[in-house]
C-alpha cells in the first residue's frame, strides 16, 4: 500500500475540525488541553481502547498534566493512509471539540 498524497491527506484533513498535518504530510495531529489529569488519562484510556479495537495505535503525549498531543501515522508504509483518518474521527468524536 502506497502512502496518501499530501494532496490526498489536505482533502480528508477538511473534515477533522482542528487536526493539522505534521511532518511534511507524513503524519496527523492534534493537541487538547483537558480540565486536569484524571480528565488526560480518562481520554487516554479511552483512545487505547479504540486503537486495541482497531489493531492501529496513536502516539500519545501527555505535558504539562493536562496537555494531551495525538499522533497519526502509518508506521508500515511510513505516511498516512485512510486509517489514521478513520481512528482520527472515532477519536474527535469522543473526545469532543478541541479545547487547547
Amino acid at each position: 500500500m502506497e502512502p496518501l498524497s499530501f494532496k490526498e491527506a489536505k482533502g480528508y484533513l477538511k473534515t477533522l475540525p482542528g487536526w493539522r498535518l505534521g511532518r511534511g504530510g507524513k503524519e496527523i495531529e492534534i493537541e487538547y488541553k483537558l480540565r486536569n489529569f484524571i480528565a488526560a488519562i480518562g481520554l487516554i484510556q479511552k483512545i487505547a481502547r479504540i486503537a486495541e479495537k482497531e489493531n492501529h495505535h496513536p502516539d500519545l503525549h501527555l505535558t504539562g498534566y493536562r496537555r494531551l498531543k495525538i499522533i497519526l501515522s502509518t508506521h508500515a508504509i511510513r505516511g498516512l493512509s485512510l486509517n489514521d483518518f478513520i481512528l482520527a474521527a472515532k477519536i474527535q468524536k469522543l473526545a469532543g471539540p478541541v479545547r487547547a
